[in-house]
């Protein structure tokens, strides 16, 4: 129950770096960072908690056009059942040269008991 370990796995087929908070290897010319962004408590039932909402952002970061595996990442991620909430071009970093893109998602998770 976990967005982080999901993320993984629904993304692990594109072959690109991935880590989480910050990318602490030499960077190559396509790579991924996710970064948890907040957990909530939806739906209550008897002062208890029925669902564990847990939100997180990845950035794309690319050397080149990062619109192919901007989609790949969309398609994977609606196909794992995530909702998708946000999606912007961040924009060129001069300094790096790497073209930086984010897709906020969100998972909705059960909690057993209720």
């Amino acid at each position: 129950m976990s967005i982080l370990a999901d993320l993984q796995v629904a993304l692990e087929s594109l072959d690109v770096p991935i880590e989480t908070g910050v990318f602490s290897d030499a960077a190559p010319s396509k790579y991924m960072v996710i970064v948890p962004m907040s957990d909530s408590f939806d739906l209550h039932s008897d002062n208890l908690p029925c669902i564990d909402v847990q939100e997180a952002r990845i950035s794309i970061y690319s050397k080149g056009s990062y619109t192919a595996l901007k989609n790949q990442v969309v398609q994977l991620l609606l196909d794992s059942s995530f909702t998708i909430t946000a999606r912007s071009y961040i924009g060129f970093e001069d300094d790096t040269g790497y073209y930086h893109y984010n897709v906020d998602v969100a998972k909705h998770y059960e909690i057993g008991g209720n």
